[in-house]
């Protein structure tokens, strides 16, 4: 019995923290919750790249486990977004909701078992990419809410896109380490000031350069076809 529990705890250990990571966004829900969007995006990151590592480490990988990583990032990556919207409201909430929407229908795809599957999704990217825009709209002192829209918009087209990503700053992580150190990454832009600016650099800039080469890809495919 003993061991059919021991068994049952380390086939599941990976699930669990892919749950984990999206039952302490239920604080958005709280009248004050907002001001815990920040470390709460962190949380999350962390808490996904974590079930990853376990996943692969301990040798426990399925069908199952992935279809719950998706789905749990489908949620936990929906509510952050809304959650941003809904706070400043105006042509936000509709830009939150256009980007709630695309990353719908991109976990759908990914349930799919002949779905294209890479590493560094794009719904991920969109989250680091709204915490470091919340990050320097609050050092610099400007609203970030126009540059939150052009970021949820561009992030819609490319999680309509089929094809993986093929060069975000995720991708490079390779082994648990450096993934320990892209999430020493995210804590420090949100941490130590000076360094937001060079963690957003660096990761919006190969983001960008993957979306233009995956949205021009499959254009100049599609003008082949």
């Amino acid at each position: 019995m003993r061991g059919a529990r021991q068994s049952f705890i380390h086939r599941n250990v990976a699930n669990a923290t892919s749950l984990l990571g999206v039952l302490p966004l239920t604080i958005l829900f709280l009248d004050d919750g907002y001001r815990y969007v920040i470390p709460l995006i962190i949380f999350n990151n962390f808490m996904d790249d974590l079930d990853g590592v376990l996943a692969a480490k301990l040798n426990i990988r399925s069908r199952f486990g992935s279809d719950l990583d998706n789905v749990c990032d489908a949620v936990a990556h929906t509510i952050l977004a809304l959650a941003v919207g809904a706070y400043f409201g105006g042509l936000l909430i509709a830009a939150s909701a256009i980007a709630a929407g695309a990353i719908l229908l991109r976990v759908v795809t990914r349930l799919n078992p002949k779905a294209i599957q890479g590493s560094g999704s794009q719904t991920n990217e969109l989250m680091r990419h709204m915490l470091f825009t919340l990050l320097l709209a609050g050092q610099f002192d400007v609203s970030p809410e126009y540059f939150l829209i052009a970021v949820f918009l561009i992030h819609s087209v490319s999680m309509l896109v089929p094809n993986p990503m093929p060069h975000p700053i995720i991708n490079s992580a390779k082994s648990a380490v450096s993934l320990g150190f892209l999430n020493v990454a995210l804590v420090a832009a949100w941490l130590v000031p000076m360094v937001t600016p060079i963690v957003t650099a660096a990761f919006v800039a190969a983001y960008m350069y993957s979306f233009i080469f995956v949205v021009g890809w499959v254009g100049w495919r599609r003008k082949l076809g």
